[in-house]
């Protein structure tokens, strides 16, 4: 096939970037908010990766698209209730305009009307593997991570309403440019997690689900979801928007195309998530496997192939154990980013609750400190036309808690009441060995509260509470006490 010749990629802002990428690598590896990179990308040619250029550069490929519906339920439309085809990518344009060729199509029995599509979580480097020289579209290096490109990157394309249900991403952190169209993303900080009521049915590595659907939220059956603090941002094409280690986050198209690439960023505590994954991944096959199948349900998320056996898993926990001791060995994880470490976050004595207020003024583009317990370099955060911090929504806009900051397609200006940019709220954690089994037990006792009168406890029931986020870093910590001895 021949050379696709491509538009131009749009100029956003001046030539001159505002950050180096040293710069912007420190404040990935430092900022424990999210907060939205602008005109960091704009001579990016992935910039022009518009659906014809697209489907050309697929050259009649099919690949797969994951369909819900676009009624809101109070329910979350987790991905094992989803439909799937397989179509070209000029297939699903056609499908997604209303086009009467789609009749006889792989969507002929899905109107667009009430369905969305989502050709979520498509690795470049499979989709592409015949066209490498596209990796280089994508220029992660501008954020301080040489050698990173597209071949490290997932592609995501949706119609209007196709949305990631609500979950934390186990590992790393999360760097997302905007193509085309607009996406909106609901996050939430990792504190608030006991009023999320996470899941890990339906089980997939490295994801934990919420239970409730934060856009249209059950509060009969989760109460507690009052309380969650939705930090609420619209996203624009050219922005970057960077997600913290371990922030909830709900995302939805709401243009009639969408495009995304992401790279998940590795960090010091993947170590230890590992690890307290093989824990989870044990526990979950081993209960699941031994439920009759008629009571099991779909209970694997589609991205998960098989369950493991128990030998296996126990072979991927000894692995990651033995991985995490030797890498603790080495002293990276105390020299290098200690405030990453998780057991030392989670497990201190301190249950004192910090509260930073950090602002800068836009129009002299001031320095903020950050508390991260990192280098003096890394904790000086620039806050301010070119990198936005997304705020907490106000108590007062919505019941859930929600503001959405729109933006046009060059900047997103968050400002709070008084003018300012950046308001920071940096909480510290309290130590998982204090009072929290209560709060523990909470969601399980919310979520039965509208009948009161159930008494029987289902196998996803029990696997809530013996592998809820809390518990698993508490198992983890005493298994690795204890190959220490």
């Amino acid at each position: 096939m021949a050379q696709v010749a491509a538009p131009d990629p749009p100029r956003m802002g001046e030539d001159v970037k505002p950050f180096t990428p040293e710069k912007a690598k420190a404040i990935v590896m430092s900022l424990q908010q999210p907060a939205v990179f602008c005109n960091m990308a704009f001579d990016w040619p992935a910039l022009r990766w518009n659906p014809k250029y697209l489907s050309e550069m697929l050259d009649g490929k099919t690949i797969q698209f994951r369909l819900g519906m676009k009624k809101m339920d109070a329910a979350p439309q987790f991905e094992t209730e989803c439909s799937y085809v397989h179509a070209t990518l000029e297939e699903f344009l056609a499908w997604s305009s209303g086009l009467s060729s789609c009749f006889s199509g792989p969507f002929s029995c899905y109107d667009s009307c009430k369905y969305w599509a989502y050709a979520d979580y498509k690795y470049i480097a499979k989709i592409f593997e015949d066209k490498t020289e596209i990796f280089q579209d994508v220029i992660w290096s501008d954020f301080g991570f040489p050698g990173r490109n597209g071949r490290e990157s997932t592609l995501w394309i949706g119609s209007v309403g196709a949305n990631t249900p609500c979950h934390l991403d186990s590992y790393g952190c999360n760097l997302v440019l905007q193509v085309q169209g607009r996406k909106r993303w609901h996050l939430f900080p990792p504190s608030d997690a006991c009023f999320l009521y996470p899941t890990r049915i339906p089980y997939e590595e490295s994801s934990v689900f919420s239970k409730v659907s934060v856009v249209n939220p059950d509060l009969k059956r989760f109460p507690l979801f009052k309380k969650a603090k939705a930090h609420v941002v619209t996203l624009s094409p050219g922005q970057v928007l960077f997600v913290p280690r371990h922030w909830w986050h709900y995302v939805e198209s709401i243009d009639p195309i969408t495009i995304s690439i992401n790279s998940w960023i590795e960090l010091d505590a993947d170590h230890e998530a590992r690890v307290e994954e093989a824990i989870t991944r044990t526990l979950v096959c081993a209960i699941k496997s031994a439920e009759h199948p008629d009571s099991a349900g779909a209970w694997l998320n589609p991205t998960e192939v098989e369950a493991t056996s128990h030998e296996i898993n126990l072979r991927y926990l000894n692995g990651a154990m033995s991985a995490y001791l030797e890498y603790q060995k080495a002293g990276v994880l105390q020299h290098r980013y200690p405030s990453r470490h998780r057991t030392e976050r989670t497990m201190s004595a301190s249950c004192k609750r910090r509260k930073t207020q950090v602002m800068a003024e836009p129009e002299d583009n001031k320095e903020a400190d950050f508390p991260t317990g990192k280098t003096e370099e890394e904790q000086k955060i620039l806050f301010g036309p070119h990198l936005i911090q997304v705020l907490p929504a106000s108590q007062e806009t919505s019941s859930t808690g929600v503001r959405v900051v729109e933006s046009d397609h060059r900047e997103l200006i968050g400002k709070n009441e008084r003018g300012h940019f950046g308001k920071l709220h940096c909480t510290g954690k309290q130590s998982i060995m204090s009072n929290d089994y209560e709060t523990l037990a909470d969601p399980m006792r919310s979520d039965t509260s509208a009948n009161s009168s159930q008494t029987a406890i289902s196998t996803n029931d029990l696997l809530d509470c013996l592998v809820n986020p809390q518990v698993i870093s508490l198992v983890t910590h005493l298994l690795l006490e204890k190959a220490r001895v």
